[in-house]
């Protein structure tokens, strides 16, 4: 039997803390889409296909080590994103408890209304601080990223918010 899951976010930017549960979860499922959510409620910092671009170029390394691992952007409902891919599973990290009670019940109500499980993965203690807004908010202040997101995202994103 096959195996497929879904990483879900809006990677606005994509931070180490995503490429970790990424690479984690592509040593666990024959096949894992990353899923870059193209209308989140928030006014995303960059596009959707930037954000698709910036994830597709940090994984590249990982799928020519015999990963199968692809990038897309959806719009909806992420259950519907499962369906349509035949997705079963949809793999999350969690930094700490808040995560988990949010986490939980989207969890639920995906398993509810969509038929999909929810896998998660405690987040590396290294990198549990990590969020992409705290890291643009760190970035728009001035202040070092580096080691927070990959340096090719750390010159794009101090770009973008410095220059308005």
């Amino acid at each position: 039997m096959s195996s497929k899951a879904v990483c879900p976010g809006s990677y606005d930017p994509v931070t180490n803390g995503h490429l970790d549960v990424i690479t984690r979860a592509a040593r666990r499922f024959d096949e894992v889409v990353v899923a870059v959510v193209g209308n989140p409620s928030k006014q995303p910092t960059f596009t959707a296909e930037e954000r698709v671009a910036m994830v597709a170029a940090e994984i590249e390394e990982l799928v020519a080590g015999g990963a199968n691992v692809r990038v897309m952007s959806f719009d909806g409902l992420l259950v519907d994103f499962c369906r349509d891919h035949g997705i079963g599973v949809i793999c999350k990290g969690l930094r700490g408890v808040a995560d988990f009670e949010s986490e939980q019940q989207m969890a639920q109500m995906n398993t509810r209304i969509g038929d999909v499980e929810t896998m998660f993965l405690a987040t590396r203690p290294d990198l549990s601080y990590l969020s992409s807004s705290l890291v643009r908010e760190v970035a728009a202040l001035g202040g070092s990223i580096t080691g927070m997101v990959p340096a090719s995202v750390e010159r794009a994103l101090i770009e973008r918010v410095r220059r308005g």
